[in-house]
């Protein structure tokens, strides 16, 4: 049912850019009743729509809407709906109109539904100039400044 095609399209980051090990064409899912307390490191996709009391770290992250993470968040790309509670790392960065960030972003690449709301400094990666760079910080308005 999950894996039922092995053979299909892997994410378009760079080979190798995801954890290493990772298991191309699998993901793992965290239902809503789910509560991790601790750290949670997955080589495949990772969707989660539970709780998690701890740091995420995948290649890949899809959070439900009425999820919550409490801790550091870190993936090659990240697709945020529900409430995070703790910094955010991710070279491509989709923030969804009912996401709820609380703490420090940084990205490569960001996109923010109108109604996402960050309460922390935005920082781009990549280059030294950006990297030099003093953050921004915005309020949460879910706007495009």
């Amino acid at each position: 049912m999950f894996n039922g095609n092995r053979h299909r399209e892997a994410h378009t980051g760079a080979p190798g850019a995801a954890q290493p090990g990772a298991r191309r064409g699998q993901f793992s899912v965290l239902g809503a009743d789910i509560t991790i307390t601790g750290d949670l490191t997955a080589t495949s996709d990772l969707h989660i729509d539970g709780r998690i009391e701890g740091d995420v770290r995948c290649g890949s992250l899809v959070q439900g809407p009425d999820s919550q993470i409490f801790g550091r968040v870190e993936a090659d790309d990240a697709r945020l709906a529900g409430a995070v509670e703790g910094s955010v790392r991710a070279r491509q960065l989709t923030i969804e109109r009912t996401a709820r960030i609380t703490g420090d972003v940084e990205y490569e690449t960001i996109m923010v539904e109108q109604g996402g709301h960050i309460d922390g400094r935005l920082k781009h990666l990549g280059t030294d100039a950006a990297a030099s760079a003093a953050p921004v910080l915005i309020e949460a308005s879910g706007e495009a400044a």
